[in-house]
């Protein structure tokens, strides 16, 4: 009994000398400052919907037209993971290329890149994944949910979330605008930055989640509006694309799923229907979801949709426009890519200098002497 009460305190010394010198750990990081630097990506792959318009593209729009030092990745490296065409995955970079700078995204204040083109990203993924685990990793929910109905699952499938925290902790990124669906991704990258930290030396910040509250996060399926707006569904109905014609658009508005009370009520947890179309009303306009329902109070749910379908044919046709006339400029497109993977390039070689000299025992400095000279723009 005495042995067992002497390996408990010594346990829990152990532990307790752990905490201490994790708290200084953290004192020593918060003495640091980084410049606040924001990062995010998106898969080409499909055609952009509501859910990626109003809950990623406008928040970059937001974020860089305030100041803010602003990357925004085309992740072609990550949509790899599952099979896909070459010519038409070039074709989707262009696209999304096109999409972007449509939807507001300045590549004079942000930096717009390709993935692929800056190798440092596959490299910082594998030293990372040196110091990470295959049980970690294994408890990743979108890993789980991907994989069930794969046969054979693809290595790239299981590692991708070290990818995207290389992509992350490349450029020192302070803050990644994120849903909620991918909160624990960015709890890998914190892990993994304070991981590898501990081991070589303060290196890179601990990056934070900008997780949107707002009703951008609850644009649902117009199909099945108990789940989230979806590139995936098989149903091409459930979503409203910024590429749909305006009778498309029409369409897909009219034949959404309501239920059979005809007033315009805002009842998330009962009226999932009605009150999905009342979120995306309120997205495009910037009323309330009660000053909404004031206004359609003498509607029923079909003439509501034509209402609807009205304000969104307006407000995506001009989007539109400009998409299908920037996809006619490849020669454009391509230009804007080179000069933002330069501007990429050049941040995430001044952090790989770093890394594989702390790495490979170049470059042991202490942690007070560490500061990060890179700029943005």
């Amino acid at each position: 009994m005495l042995k067992i009460l002497r390996v408990a305190v010594c346990s829990e010394r152990t532990r307790m000398a752990r905490s201490e010198r994790f708290r200084k750990y953290c004192n020593q990081v918060a003495d640091i400052e980084y410049p606040k630097r924001i990062f995010s990506g998106i898969q080409p792959t499909g055609s952009v919907h509501l859910g990626n318009y109003f809950g990623a593209i406008q928040r970059w729009v937001e974020l860089q037209n305030s100041g803010e030092a602003v990357l925004c990745s085309i992740a072609d490296l990550h949509s790899i993971t599952l099979p896909q065409d070459p010519q038409k995955l070039r074709e989707n970079v262009m696209l999304i290329t096109a999409t972007l700078l449509a939807c507001g995204i300045d590549f004079k204040k942000s930096i717009l890149f390709e993935q692929s083109k800056v190798s440092m990203h596959t490299e910082l993924c594998w030293v990372l994944c040196t110091i990470t685990t295959m049980a970690r990793l294994a408890h990743l929910p979108q890993f789980k949910e991907k994989s069930e109905s794969l046969k054979n699952v693809p290595l790239g499938l299981f590692i991708y979330p070290v990818l995207q925290a290389a992509d992350i902790l490349l450029y020192k990124a302070t803050h990644v605008p994120v849903g909620q669906d991918q909160a624990q991704h960015i709890q890998l990258a914190q892990d993994l930055a304070q991981i590898f930290n501990r081991k070589f030396g303060q290196t890179f910040p601990i990056p934070h989640a900008l997780i949107s509250d707002n009703r951008s996060q609850k644009i649902k399926s117009l199909r099945e509006p108990t789940k989230k707006m979806s590139k995936s569904h098989t149903d091409s109905k459930s979503r409203l694309n910024i590429l749909d014609e305006p009778d498309v658009l029409l369409e897909k508005i009219k034949k959404s799923v309501t239920d059979f009370t005809s007033e315009i009520t805002y009842e998330p947890d009962k009226r999932q229907g009605v009150s999905n179309l009342i979120n995306i009303h309120s997205l495009f306009t910037g009323k309330t979801p009660e000053e909404i329902c004031k206004e359609a109070a003498s509607l029923n749910t079909g003439q509501y949709k034509l209402l609807l379908a009205d304000i969104v044919i307006e407000k995506l046709s001009p989007i539109r426009n400009n998409i299908l006339r920037l996809t006619k400029e490849p020669a454009y497109l391509n230009e804007i890519l080179k000069e933002g993977a330069d501007r990429a390039t050049e941040l995430a070689t001044n952090c790989w200098t770093e890394v594989i000299g702390k790495v490979f025992g170049n470059d042991l400095r202490d942690v007070k002497n560490v500061k990060n000279t890179a700029k943005v723009m």
